[in-house]
């Protein structure tokens, strides 16, 4: 089993000498997804060492690997809780007449052997919650499907990537702690600050027409609500005049723009403001900018940061992402504590970007992304994966 601090020494036996059939379960695949891009890295490990790989999920944009058996499940239901049993209610079906196959999930759900932890404990963000709500079908259905998976009772091996969330789950569940391996992250080496990176900045600012003097904020994430775009964009419309002139905002990502440039519009910034689709080349915009702004409320480990930080980008995030603690560890940014506040953010966005220690902060970065592991969550997730379907190939030949 993987100590919390996961020690190379503790690297669990793979058991790769057989060919297995995986099966991974995701409600939806989009190629922009921070849950949707851990689930192909790891589902290209495991064929990678030799296993075929199957996908359940109820739709697939963007190209398939080669070799994937991509099964599309059409779900029923009127909410999107309704959808979701529909979607397992199949899955077992599926699975039923194949006892000898392990499930892998990236939501929760009855029936998993490994569930990929990319989310919250959701009975934590629901105690605040009224009485009427903890009525209805919606808060039954997710807590049930939670409790399916971390109850004292259940089979189900988590797999957790952020620290903060492994005390949250035991203090509800009593999971015991052999049913949770956590997990180092897994940033792609594609990140990694290349030694062009200058030119590529050059050529990047000259493309959007910035200068040396310019500042560039940056946010990058689907989700804008639950990321703090609202947040960052009183940030940008607080700062002095002098410094609001030269300073521009792109936002990556792919959700509801309106509202967002509704808010920007009221304060006065909507030309300072511009949107991307989810695309590609974020390395580029990464090696462009001049700070990363995720100013979340809510995220169970926000890779944005760490991407940011291998390529030597100044962050200013929350402490409510699990990764944070990267930024202050690295000290290559600034982590704005709880309770938030917005005038704190905003002195701190105004003091990033007129410091004379963001070279620092860069250097600092760069520095800690080559002596940490912030690489191997694919390969470890995997070894897990492995290790638990030649466990249930072993208990069934008993």
């Amino acid at each position: 089993m993987f100590s919390p601090s996961f020690q190379t020494s503790s690297l669990i036996a793979t058991g790769q000498s057989c060919n297995m059939t995986l099966a991974f379960a995701l409600y939806k695949y989009f190629p922009y997804g921070g849950l949707q891009r851990d689930f192909l890295r790891i589902a290209m490990e495991c064929q990678r060492r030799g296993h075929d790989i199957r996908v359940y999920t109820t739709c697939w944009q963007g190209e398939q690997p080669e070799g994937f058996d991509v099964r599309l499940l059409p779900v029923k239901g009127l909410s999107n809780h309704a959808r979701m049993l529909n979607f397992q209610k199949q899955i077992q079906q599926s699975l039923s007449s194949e006892p000898d196959i392990i499930l892998a999930g990236f939501n929760k759900q009855p029936g998993l052997d490994v569930y990929y932890a990319a989310d919250t404990c959701y009975q934590a963000k629901t105690q605040a919650r009224s009485w009427w709500y903890k009525q209805t079908s919606r808060y039954k259905h997710y807590s049930a499907f939670e409790r399916a998976v971390f109850a004292k009772e259940s089979k189900t091996v988590s797999l957790l990537i952020s620290p903060l969330e492994k005390p949250v789950f035991q203090e509800y569940y009593q999971t015991p702690d052999d049913r949770i391996y956590m997990l180092p992250p897994g940033i792609s080496r594609d990140r990694c600050r290349p030694d062009d990176a200058d030119v590529i900045r050059t050529e990047f600012r000259q493309e959007f027409q910035l200068n040396d003097n310019d500042h560039l904020v940056l946010m990058v994430g689907s989700g804008f609500k639950t990321k703090g775009l609202d947040r960052a964009i009183r940030a940008i419309a607080a700062l002095p005049e002098t410094v609001k002139q030269k300073t521009r905002f792109f936002i990556i990502g792919q959700d509801r723009q309106k509202p967002f440039e509704t808010l920007a519009k009221q304060l006065g910034i909507a030309e300072k403001i511009r949107f991307f689709a989810g695309r590609d080349d974020v390395p580029r915009f990464l090696l462009g900018a001049d700070l990363l702004i995720h100013p979340a409320y809510n995220e169970n480990t926000g890779t944005v940061l760490l991407e940011a930080l291998v390529a030597g980008l100044p962050v200013l995030t929350t402490d409510v992402c699990g990764y944070a603690h990267y930024i202050l560890d690295a000290d290559a940014g600034r982590v704005a504590s709880s309770p938030f506040s917005q005038a704190k953010l905003n002195q701190l966005t105004y003091e990033m970007l007129s410091s004379e220690n963001r070279r620092e902060w860069s250097g600092n970065a760069v520095a800690f992304s080559k002596k940490a592991d912030l690489y191997s969550m694919p390969e470890r997730a995997a070894d897990v994966i492995i290790q638990q379907a030649n466990k249930k190939l072993a208990e069934r030949a008993r």
